[in-house]
């Protein structure tokens, strides 16, 4: 289990894309962007921020997409030197999610 925090599972579907797949009253959850599925738990500050790597299928659209949401890309889309063209969004929290397609 991701252990994102409440505020983040808020600011995902917003920012991010995804939409809420459930929320229990007991703090725990899940958001969902295409096949992928996050799961978050209520966490207490301070926690560890998290990386995920998210595949996109069409890259540039997601880039679009994500921008138009004004999420926070950190890094733009670029062609990295080990192949992948990516870019990289942060959270609230300080999670980054590295948007990849081959």
């Amino acid at each position: 289990m991701v252990e994102l925090s409440l505020k983040a599972s808020r600011f995902a579907p917003n920012t991010l894309g995804f939409e809420i797949g459930w929320l229990d009253p007991d703090g725990i959850g899940a958001v969902s962007r295409g096949d992928m599925a996050i799961f978050f738990r209520k966490t207490a500050a301070p926690f560890d921020a998290v990386v995920r790597w998210v595949f996109a299928d069409d890259i540039d659209a997601t880039y679009a997409e994500l921008k138009a949401l004004s999420a926070n890309i950190v890094e733009p889309l670029e062609k990295k030197p080990w192949g992948l063209r990516q870019f990289t969004v942060e959270d609230i929290d300080g999670n980054r999610f590295y948007f990849h397609h081959e």
